[in-house]
């Protein structure tokens, strides 16, 4: 299911207030988990709508300057720091510890624009659980190459095939979700599988999922930290894995 979006969702978050006897709007964090990203935080956390309500930062043991610059361009931003290492670890570190009723996680690379923030807040104000992105509904995001968009058509489509669902992309880092439906979803995963297990268990836990478009900017500078072969065979192992688990 796809949103487009939502003019007035910002102005219905930003102006909603309480009164005696009604219950407040909810609090939403927006989660990004960054290792050595001091280049591109200036294209991120500038953008973050002034609605959202707190700004967490794992930071994974950065060597330059991202807890600086970060402080810097968002005064009020939470630092983390992780206590282990791993995109699911800090993804973990940074569920536990913030205090929104809904979370958004965005990337620390610039794919992500956090201007799009409404449209995954959208779909769970009108009763989904978790609102997933999805880079991957018209094709190949112009910045992606060739060998990564075809490994993420297969994980899709063997996801969809085991678990029943009809998702265009299960490798996205951009999701949204109440916080208290996330206590329904036991996650273990270390590193950046974290998404296909997120997925897959919400399926198994029977939350509503909204899947939702965004454009992919693609990383504005640095290089991947992800080893796409090696990656890619642990992503496919934990979808098939969890089919059959109990």
């Amino acid at each position: 299911m796809e949103y487009s979006p939502g003019g007035g969702i910002a102005e219905e978050i930003d102006n909603t207030e309480s009164k005696p006897g009604e219950i407040t709007r909810p609090r939403i964090t927006a989660l990004i988990c960054a290792l050595n990203e001091e280049e591109n935080l200036q294209h991120v956390l500038p953008r973050i709508p002034d609605w959202v309500d707190e700004v967490i930062l794992v930071d994974g043991h950065s060597s330059d300057n991202t807890v600086e610059v970060a402080k810097k361009l968002r005064p009020d931003i939470r630092i983390l720091c992780q206590r282990d290492k791993g995109k699911g670890n800090a993804l973990r570190y940074g569920f536990q510890e913030a205090r929104g009723d809904i979370i958004v996680t965005l990337d620390a690379d610039g794919q992500t624009d956090p201007e799009d923030i409404p449209r995954f807040i959208e779909p769970l104000l009108n009763g989904y659980d978790f609102a997933k992105g999805s880079r991957l509904v018209h094709g190949r995001p112009p910045r992606m190459p060739f060998h990564r968009w075809i490994g993420n058509r297969v994980l899709a489509i063997s996801s969809n095939l085991l678990h029943g669902t009809r998702y265009t992309d299960i490798c996205s880092g951009y999701n949204a979700f109440w916080k208290s439906a996330l206590g329904r979803v036991k996650l273990s995963s270390e590193g950046f599988e974290m998404e296909q297990e997120m997925l897959v268990k919400a399926k198994k836990a029977g939350l509503r999922v909204a899947e939702v478009e965004y454009c992919d900017l693609g990383r504005i500078s640095g290089e991947s930290k992800i080893s796409d072969i090696k990656q890619g065979l642990i992503d496919w192992l934990v979808i098939i894995k969890e089919r059959f688990r109990g």
